[in-house]
């Protein structure tokens, strides 16, 4: 079940580089997504955008997905990229067609939005063979950075989840802090 979101107030500590870079670099995400530049994908809990940025360049179009009107009004300010539109939705009622996605990613936002409901929507709109990737939190981290403990997930229960609905877990690596999860869309 999912929990809280993050605070808007604090979006400037989103934009740290530094910090972010060290749970998730740019380079990992764009190796698990594997874009060839023609995807349309969503970034789930996009918040200020500073993933979607990484991505933007690499795919056709990007969505924005956030359920905070105000972290897609820090994004406006910050500059959004042409090919990036900003959706204010939860995931559990992702306003897209059915199999419309070619690819989604959540950046430490699984567990703001873990829930039955968001897992068969995003089943729903990703097409066959649609990629999903995951990272968030782990379970087994220190709780010095990211959420409480006991609002994680480890990588296992995040992949026993997606297979529950329809996803094949072609990658999985629980790190110190973090996990990551790589699917396709069955």
């Amino acid at each position: 079940m999912g929990y809280h979101t993050f605070d808007a107030d604090r979006a400037d500590n989103l934009e740290d580089a530094q910090r972010r870079y060290r749970f998730l670099s740019a380079e990992e995400l764009l190796w698990a997504l594997s874009p060839d530049g023609d995807e349309t994908v969503a970034d789930l809990g996009s918040g200020t955008g500073f993933y979607t940025d990484d991505v933007a360049p690499a795919v056709d179009r990007v969505s924005a997905v956030d359920i905070q009107e105000a972290m897609h009004d820090y994004y406006r300010e910050k500059g959004v990229p042409e090919n990036v539109d900003l959706v204010t939705s939860g995931v559990d009622d992702l306003p897209f067609d059915t199999d419309s996605l070619d690819a989604a990613f959540s950046t430490m936002t699984y567990h703001e939005f873990a829930s039955e409901r968001a897992l068969r929507e995003l089943s729903r709109v990703l097409e066959p063979g649609g990629t999903l990737v995951v990272v968030d939190w782990a379970a087994a981290g220190t709780g010095a950075h990211g959420p409480p403990l006991d609002e994680r997930f480890s990588a296992a229960e995040a992949g026993d989840a997606l297979r529950q609905h329809g996803f094949e877990i072609e990658f999985e690596a629980e790190r110190p802090e973090t996990f990551l999860l790589v699917g396709r869309n069955d």
